[in-house]
């Protein structure tokens, strides 16, 4: 390739063909262009790579639906702010249940759609490595006396013409990978937003209980106090009820703390300013009847789980950087230079020039040996990830069964014992064989399985959304514990 004077465009010279050279069969010549069309295809195509309409969005919009139920939108513009708002305001109108908070905090949350930017920057990076180098131009004016010199330079780096192919395919599986970590961000927060929800109505449910149980406890104070100036009731049977009353404040207290820890918790990952924006059932959701069969452990682990793709999309990654770094390893800089040069008084000069790098002092074997062990250090990565996923499924389902089988142990067999004690107690009172104290006391016992029941209830639904999770992606499993009963709880019990 050639340019003409200066100012000029860039032109291709041709080179003339004698007229006794015979001419070159049609068929050949038709071979070697098509073959010559096979070979630029990719790159002319690498050229006219361009952006995602949706930034890579399809796949976890397609999670989404599938795994969760559930709508995403994204906030790029004003009228996208604005359809999500709507939304918001819709879903804030009602009270919420499980499946409505997870919608609303995959539409309201900033964390989330900062993730799904990132697609866009992951996006953007694998059109930038699809496209072909640009040339460079040089234009130089030379003066010696009364002679000029124009000089006219085209390069093109070779050596990003030949890595093409493989720089592609790196960011492709770099955007792939990055894919698999928003939705794993993505599920993650469904389920946080799950468990804060039952938190939080377990928690409106204990503090509204411990409310009711602490006014009881006034008029039972407030009862002993007038008895006791009138001379019926000692002073050591009313200090007793006025602790009782102070147990019961302070269990009111307590509740009301956690309650509002729950919502503001809540309240964050739903993306609200104030926790007093969104409405909550009065109970929790009823026991289910029967737990779910054991999963397939070994199909799960190797398939459905989203982390286990990321890191196999992390691992071809680093086998195609590999790849690079060989490729590229003794000459990483290769430059081609068409010249077109003029001169006063002087015929043109033109030709070309090939410039690379000499590796003299470097000769690529630390990047190898980089590429290398990130390769390795990623093959061990997913295969630990195998192992862990397989072992988070068994524990995230042992806590099912377990918390299932606690929560119908409080339903079918305490409450129902310390109902019945109550209500042979109420029997005893009618009959005037106890005293309303004595009943009030009985009421009392009760307070500590009630409490229990809400909160064996509140871990069966959370131990629930980490078995959720743990069928596509990595969840934070804690240690299911069994809440005890306490003392009054076992005295009524018996």
């Amino acid at each position: 390739m050639a340019a003409g004077t200066a100012g000029r465009a860039l032109t291709i010279p041709m080179v003339s063909t004698p007229m006794n050279e015979l001419p070159m069969h049609p068929h050949i010549t038709r071979v070697r262009l098509s073959r010559l069309a096979l070979a630029l295809a990719p790159l002319l195509l690498g050229a006219c790579a361009s952006l995602s309409p949706d930034e890579g969005m399809a796949p976890l919009q397609s999670t989404a639906r599938q795994q969760l139920q559930a709508e995403l939108q994204t906030a790029r513009t004003p009228q996208d702010q604005d359809r999500i708002a709507a939304r918001v305001a819709e879903l804030l109108r009602q009270p919420l249940s499980a499946d409505s908070a997870v919608q609303l905090a995959l539409l309201n949350n900033r964390g989330l759609q900062a993730g799904f930017q990132s697609l866009g920057i992951a996006d953007a990076e694998r059109v930038q490595a699809s496209r072909l180098p640009n040339p460079g131009f040089r234009l130089g004016r030379l003066k010696q006396g009364e002679e000029r010199e124009i000089e006219r330079t085209l390069a093109l780096d070779l050596g990003a013409l030949i890595s093409l192919p493989l720089r592609r395919q790196q960011a492709q599986q770099g955007l792939v990978a990055q894919q698999r970590e928003v939705a794993l961000q993505m599920l993650a927060l469904a389920a946080d937003t799950r468990k804060a929800f039952y938190e939080a109505v377990a928690a409106q449910q204990t503090a509204a209980y411990r409310r009711d149980a602490r006014e009881a406890a006034q008029a039972a104070a407030e009862l002993a106090r007038r008895m006791q100036q009138a001379g019926n009731w000692s002073a050591l049977d009313q200090a007793r009820e006025q602790g009782f009353l102070a147990e019961a404040r302070l269990g009111a207290l307590q509740a009301e703390l956690a309650q509002g820890r729950a919502r503001e918790r809540l309240a964050r990952l739903l993306g609200l300013a104030s926790p007093d924006a969104f409405l909550l059932p009065d109970r929790l959701p009823a026991l289910p009847a029967q737990v779910e069969a054991p999963p397939d452990i070994e199909r799960q682990a190797l398939q459905g789980r989203l982390d286990l793709q990321a890191a196999r999309a992390r691992m071809e990654a680093s086998a195609r950087a590999l790849g690079l770094s060989r490729v590229t390893r003794f000459v990483d800089v290769l430059e081609l230079d068409l010249k077109h040069n003029s001169a006063s008084e002087a015929p043109r000069q033109t030709g070309v020039e090939l410039g690379f790098e000499i590796p003299l002092f470097d000769w690529g074997e630390a990047r190898v040996a980089r590429a290398e062990a990130q390769y390795l250090q990623d093959a061990h990565l997913a295969a630990q990830a195998v192992i862990e996923a397989r072992s988070e499924l068994r524990e995230a389902y042992q806590g099912y069964l377990s918390a299932h089988e606690v929560a119908r142990h409080y339903r079918d067999e305490l409450l129902p014992l310390a109902r019945r004690v109550s209500d042979e107690q109420l029997l005893r009172y009618n009959g005037m064989f106890i005293g309303v104290f004595e009943l009030l006391a009985d009421a009392r016992t009760q307070i500590g399985t009630v409490s229990a029941s809400i909160e064996a209830l509140r871990d069966f639904w959370i131990a629930r959304a980490d078995l959720d999770l743990a069928l596509v992606g990595r969840p934070a499993l804690a240690p299911t514990v069994a809440p005890a009963p306490s003392n009054s709880a076992r005295g009524a019990a018996h």
